[in-house]
């Protein structure tokens, strides 16, 4: 599975001018399934994401977890993740299929839920509008295929 987690002080989704998912400070997780993967990637993901030490501590060093810091996490699927760049227009055929994409990314939030993490969703397959206020800026990329 692949994933990009943005630290933030805020961050919601909206679909069609509704509210479906937000979160105050934690993470906004942009997360897609790839061909191949399975249960043990994306709780292999929701393991390191929880355990990610990428918020500040006393001293202002990145020393503590979403957990430490009691945050939270809006979890929204993104296929383009998975985008081929050897030409001009992107491809998607190394991303799960639909089925396969959307039982995964809600395994994912379910097993970062019980690492600790509260989840809020967007709604996988829509046309989603996210918003967010990215604290630091912290980006990080992740790969189950590099952790």
């Amino acid at each position: 599975m692949r994933a990009v987690l943005q630290r933030v002080t805020q961050a919601a989704v909206h679909v069609d001018g509704e509210l479906v998912g937000e979160t105050g400070k934690g993470f906004l997780i942009l997360v897609c399934a790839m061909g191949g993967d399975g249960e043990a990637q994306a709780e292999k993901l929701a393991a390191k994401v929880a355990k990610l030490r990428v918020f500040k501590d006393g001293q202002g060093k990145m020393n503590l977890s979403i957990k430490d810091i009691g945050g939270s996490a809006l979890v929204v699927s993104q296929f383009t993740l998975a985008a081929d760049l050897r030409g001009n227009r992107p491809g998607f055929s190394t991303a799960a299929p639909p089925a396969e994409g959307e039982r995964l990314y809600l395994h994912f939030s379910r097993a970062l839920e019980q690492e600790g993490v509260p989840v809020a969703n967007g709604r996988f397959g829509a046309d989603m509008a996210v918003s967010l206020v990215n604290d630091g800026p912290v980006t990080i990329w992740m790969d189950t295929d590099q952790l």
